[in-house]
């Protein structure tokens, strides 16, 4: 098995009624015990200022804080998941490749508030996850499409235009995918 982690997994069209329709998913993780993985193009309406006003930390700042809270997916929504690139190491972070990092602790939040954290990062409630095969099997029932990740569209590109620079990279647009697929 190949690993899919640091993959941009695009739905396909057919996705109109699910949790990721029209979504791009970044993929943390993906081994034999299944994967996960933020989505990176679905804003909420919380700021994070609110954020941080729920978990009383300081804003003196207010550099980040109109910054969009993300629905990162369906699972454990209410843990955040902060999405930025490398430098400072934070108490839960990891690398996920290149200078894509992922933290889970609140000492990044108290520093993004400080301004004294990453310039660009992502936060999110909620993660995408998979059991073991689940995703090769939606990718064999050409539910996804994958593509390279890159930083440049997690962090620089506004999130309403994620899906297209996503879809761009393969040479291709949304709109010239069919909402039907098959198998020959």
């Amino acid at each position: 098995m190949k690993s899919l982690k640091n993959q941009f997994l695009i739905s396909m069209p057919s996705m109109t009624e699910s949790n990721f329709a029209h979504t791009v998913t970044y993929i943390c993780e993906h081994d034999e015990e299944g994967a996960m993985g933020l989505i990176i193009n679905r804003p909420t309406d919380i700021p994070l200022d609110e954020i941080f006003s729920q978990l009383e930390i300081d804003d003196d700042t207010r550099a980040h804080g109109k910054d969009p809270i993300y629905s990162g997916g369906p699972v454990q929504t209410d843990r955040g998941f902060i999405l930025h690139p490398g430098g400072k190491k934070w108490d839960s972070t990891i690398r996920i490749a290149g200078n894509i990092n992922l933290t889970t602790s609140r000492d990044i939040l108290a520093a993004i508030a400080r301004n004294e954290g990453p310039d660009d990062c992502l936060v999110a409630l909620g993660y995408a996850g998979w059991s073991p095969g689940q995703l090769e099997q939606e990718l064999a029932n050409n539910l996804w499409i994958l593509a390279p990740a890159n930083e440049d569209i997690i962090f620089n590109t506004p999130c309403e235009k994620r899906l297209d620079a996503a879809m761009a990279q393969l040479g291709i647009s949304i709109e010239q995918l069919s909402p039907y697929s098959g198998h020959a």
